[in-house]
């Protein structure tokens, strides 16, 4: 253990000599009071070394990410020339026995129920491949066809005008094409894109050396653009507004600001909850679009698309029952026809047919109208043990284990769609729709009156 106390260069020297005298693949942990503390491998080069940055609360080991760094004498204890994610190897740490937090690449915490979830909209790791299936201009583009005419226009308009596009936004529930639609825009502009999120620019600087890399007419796209710090936020408005850059040069009474003028460019950016941007960010957005739920002949025409694009041999009766169990959003589509391609390459002769599909999508717990077992509980739950409602979102989420924000964000929207959850003052209610839909027989005696 190398524990350091000062910083500066003597803190360097100590750390470099200490290093030195690690053998290779050796362990080791470096602590620093009030910066950070590091945990590493020694490397096979005496300049290279595996480390982990840690932080220690309530006794919780808290680990974000491994990376590969070089060792430089001039900075504090250790600083990342070349960066390269590697497998996390828990084993290899000398705090392997610690039960770890894990988090995911925005420091929150995974919600291991969505996770396992096929049709949760958020995007997965195993989503990698729909990049190839993308369209990419909007004559491919399925759906949204209210949205396509009005980007038509616009697009149109500036492309005769020879400037560049006013700056749009995307907004709706996850997995209905917002990303897809940045970069429809990008190449109907005959233009570049540059992709980035509001939890990754965490400091005004992030985004001063993203804008001032554009070209005249490039496309910044932003996803979860309602997550941009309120510094972030502006820095961005004035170029957005007037194509410039504030920069304060100094400090104390020798400071100074100087405006740099930038191209103009497009910003597109995605969230799927507006309410939370601040109005002076939305009123910088030209063009606003709502995304709204496929109809199931676009998810068909999404679905067919997509089985062409993969090579899978499939009927009009599997792509029909794919597309109706995929609550209306090509991102789960495309999951379960994964899922039911490889279901018939196992245990049926490799074409997907009704039954085929049918049978993998029940072995996943899905059912015709798309509920898995997690939405059934719940609908289970309010009526079996509440006698339909009302019960409080709290109430529900104790009694079936599960965090109260999967039940407002994941569960209800689709629910609510689909008629079978009725929110009040007094809490969530079982229509008779739902009744139906478990195989229970609804009792109005039992709905309490508000009158």
């Amino acid at each position: 253990m190398i524990r350091c106390y000062n910083a500066g260069l003597a803190v360097d020297d100590m750390f470099a000599r200490v290093y030195k005298s690690i053998p290779d693949g050796r362990a080791f942990a470096v602590f620093v009071p009030g910066a950070f503390h590091l945990v590493g491998r020694r490397g096979a080069a005496p300049d290279e070394f595996f480390w982990e940055r840690k932080e220690f609360a309530q006794g919780s080991l808290h680990s974000n990410e491994m990376i590969f760094g070089k060792w430089q004498t001039t900075t504090l204890c250790a600083t990342r020339i070349q960066e390269k994610r590697i497998p996390h190897k828990r084993e290899e740490t000398p705090f392997s026995g610690y039960n770890q937090f894990m988090t995911d690449l925005s420091n929150q915490p995974i919600d291991r129920t969505r996770q396992g979830r096929p049709l949760d909209p958020e995007p997965k790791p195993d989503d990698r491949l729909d990049t190839t299936l993308r369209p990419q201009s909007l004559s491919d583009l399925i759906g949204q066809e209210q949205v396509k005419e009005n980007l038509a226009i616009l697009i149109a308009a500036a492309r005769q005008r020879g400037e560049a596009l006013d700056h749009v936004l995307f907004y709706g529930p996850p997995g209905l094409g917002k990303t897809t639609l940045a970069h429809v825009v990008a190449n109907e502009m005959k233009v570049n894109i540059k992709i980035t999120s509001g939890p990754a620019i965490e400091r005004a600087g992030d985004l001063a050396a993203i804008l001032t890399n554009l070209r005249a007419g490039d496309v910044l796209f932003i996803d979860e653009v309602h997550r941009l710090g309120k510094a972030v936020e502006e820095i961005l408005y004035p170029a957005m507004e007037d194509y410039a850059l504030d920069i304060i040069i100094g400090k104390g009474p020798s400071a100074r600001s100087i405006r740099l003028k930038l191209p103009r460019f497009t910003v597109v950016g995605a969230t799927t909850r507006l309410a939370l941007m601040t109005a002076p960010l939305r009123a910088r957005f030209g063009a606003v679009y709502r995304l709204d739920y496929y109809d199931i002949k676009a998810m068909q025409a999404i679905v067919r698309r997509a089985t062409g694009k993969l090579f899978v041999e499939a009927d009009e009766g599997g792509v029909e029952e794919i597309a109706r169990r995929a609550r209306g959003t090509p991102r789960v589509a495309l999951r379960l026809l994964r899922r039911v391609r490889d279901f018939a390459q196992v245990r049926a002769d490799g074409t997907v047919t009704r039954d085929v599909a049918r049978e993998a999508l029940d072995l996943l717990q899905v059912d015709p109208l798309g509920l898995d077992d997690l939405d059934r509980r719940v609908l289970k739950t309010i009526i079996q043990k509440y006698n339909g409602g009302p019960v409080g979102l709290n109430t529900i989420a104790a009694a079936i284990s599960e965090e109260p924000e999967t039940i407002m964000d994941v569960v209800e929207p689709y629910l609510l769609q689909l008629g079978f959850l009725d929110r009040t003052p007094q809490g969530r209610m079982a229509t008779k729709a739902a009744y139906e839909h478990i195989g229970m027989e609804f009792d109005e005696t039992t709905q309490p009156k508000l009158l």
